[in-house]
């Protein structure tokens, strides 16, 4: 064990490997990172479960005449109260990621420029697909967890915030300061509100691939590496089963 994370150039991350070295676990992510995590998890399953019956309604209940049904408006008013709660919290994960510790502006950058970094990221996809014999371990997140997070989370619900607020203004009507805040959305999509719809829609695709893995990659590192991941997000100490990290 004699290989150091690429990751770890700062003399915050020195530190963090020093105290690794010389307990068994380290506290990683903040009360406000897991708190944002754990409610972003929650708004996204609402918002992937209502955006699809939105996108392919169901069928109308026998029950009732459809004009006393309001099946369909509740899945709107789920959709957009978890839009909200969504868009706020990643307001509030930016705030952090500027005042928080080192590990919650991870999220927010990728170090492109160095083959270090693109070493680490090939050696986990090799780990991942069983192709390497040990996994490295990190005090933050790995390089490749690292990558997918940016193009998934940071990226991703970036996309999924601004095309859902055009959608959401539209209809406020023209009038509205969303309307004028997001108006130009439609144009960036030739001034076509079901091209805005239709990306929108495959952008809830590319988030729920992204869970899938992740929950994957997560529960199958707590069994096959040296080091705790699912339960970080809850207490937030990173805790390591030998002496210390590579």
């Amino acid at each position: 064990m004699t290989d150091t994370p690429p990751l770890a150039r700062t003399h915050a991350d020195h530190d963090d490997l020093a105290n690794a070295a010389r307990q068994t676990s380290v506290y990683v992510y903040e009360v406000p990172v897991r708190l944002w995590h754990w409610v972003n998890a929650a708004a996204i399953l609402v918002l992937c479960g209502s955006g699809y019956l939105i996108g392919s309604p169901p069928p109308s209940m026998q029950i009732a005449e459809a004009t006393h049904q309001f099946v369909f408006g509740y899945i709107r008013f789920a959709h957009f109260a978890a839009g909200w709660i969504l868009t706020i919290g990643f307001l509030g994960r930016i705030y952090w990621a500027i005042f928080g510790n080192h590990h919650a502006r991870q999220l927010f950058y990728i170090k492109f420029w160095s083959g270090a970094f693109w070493d680490e990221v090939w050696h986990e996809i090799k780990w991942y697909l069983f192709l390497a014999r040990e996994p490295k371990k990190y005090v933050g997140h790995n390089p490749l967890a690292q990558l997918a997070m940016f193009f998934f989370i940071t990226l991703g619900v970036s996309f999924m915030i601004v095309t859902g607020l055009a959608l959401y203004s539209e209809g406020l009507g023209h009038d509205s300061l969303l309307f004028k805040m997001f108006g130009w959305v439609f144009g960036v999509f030739g001034d076509n509100p079901h091209y805005v719809h239709t990306f929108h829609h495959l952008g809830m695709w590319w988030i729920v691939v992204f869970m899938i893995v992740h929950i994957y990659v997560a529960i199958r590192e707590d069994i096959m590496s040296r080091q705790s991941i699912v339960s970080t997000m809850i207490s937030g100490h990173r805790t390591f089963k030998d002496d210390r990290p590579d």
